[in-house]
């Protein structure tokens, strides 16, 4: 039986040394939802709530924007497509530099989170999937589902391909140093506009409220739309074992996850968006940066799987090849 001390030392742990915390903090069984050790991420939303008292400004609004758009692009880019499915090759030093911008939207490490997906596609929909909405109800499958012991463990053996790069592990095992590093970059940030530049009315607490609280707040919900409510609203051009949607209005915030269904049903492909009318910038930017020679292979959709979901008409007999 753990002591009430000692279950004290084990949360604050998990706030700085997840690996550490994981070998007594973690049970796989244990699906109660822990609000003590969260204190930080509900600290995040309360934080919010001062935009009355810190007011706004352009540079904080643009700094909330931009990292919004960094930080969810690097979610989706990185932590999904290449971590967890690997659907494209990149140089280890581009993986790091974009695990790091991905973990400083506070959603954990790199191997955390691809190791959790994998279980997601393994498991998904069923009752052993740790954010079905279907089994789980709508709060346990949005968030609280990570708030539990059962979920903080990275799971290793999920991502042996990944676990093998120290780099990873480290940034897994501290996976507050990001999200601090931004949030005192901001701080710093805003307090460096209010002496050199007064009349663009931007202080340090102004900034740290928008460009750290608020935009880790949208992109932390947006990204956990993709768990609750793509597998409950939107269409399904494919027939697939569990319920996953195609959600415009989800790609739309997720720079392009919301075509989840197309997803479930290839989830080895760089693109979501399978037709080129569906939004997925995060494919175009990717596009982008193979024709300069940053990354490559990205995977493409096969014909036949564009044929089953209706994207592409099945060739005539006798047509040539």
């Amino acid at each position: 039986m753990i002591s009430p001390a000692s279950a004290w030392r084990h949360r604050l742990l998990a706030w700085f040394d997840s690996h550490a915390a994981a070998r007594t903090y973690a049970n796989d069984d244990d699906l109660r939802v822990d609000w003590w050790r969260n204190l930080p991420f509900f600290a995040i939303h309360a934080a919010c709530l001062a935009i009355p008292w810190v007011g706004w400004s352009w540079p904080a609004l643009l700094a909330c924007a931009g990292l919004f758009f960094l930080r969810m692009f690097a979610i989706t880019a990185v932590y999904h497509r290449l971590l967890a499915h690997r659907s494209y090759r990149a140089p280890r030093w581009l993986v790091f530099v974009g695990a790091c911008i991905a973990n400083s939207s506070a959603q954990r490490g790199p191997l955390w989170w691809a190791a959790h997906h994998r279980l997601h596609h393994r498991d998904s929909d069923t009752a052993t999937d740790a954010h079905s909405p279907h089994h789980l109800g709508f709060w346990r499958s949005h968030l609280l589902w990570f708030m539990t012991p059962g979920a903080f463990r990275t799971r290793l053996e999920m991502v042996p391909d990944w676990a093998r790069y120290p780099e990873l592990v480290f940034l897994d095992r501290f996976d507050t140093l990001a999200p601090a590093a931004l949030a005192v970059a901001c701080f710093a940030g805003g307090w460096a506009l209010n002496a050199w530049w007064p009349e663009s009315g931007t202080g340090p607490w102004q900034m740290l409220v928008w460009g750290f609280c608020l935009s880790t707040v949208l992109c932390a919900h947006a990204t956990f739309t993709v768990n609750s409510l793509a597998h409950v609203w939107g269409q399904r051009p494919y027939a697939t074992p569990d319920r996953s949607r195609n959600n415009a209005l989800i790609a739309l915030l997720t720079l392009g996850e919301g075509w989840h269904n197309n997803h479930h049903r290839y989830p080895h492909a760089a693109a979501q968006g399978f037709a080129w009318w569906q939004f997925d910038p995060t494919l175009w930017i990717l596009r982008l940066f193979a024709a300069f020679g940053l990354i490559s292979d990205l995977k493409p959709v096969p014909e036949r799987v564009l044929i089953e979901g209706g994207y592409r008409r099945p060739a005539a007999p006798g047509s040539a090849p």
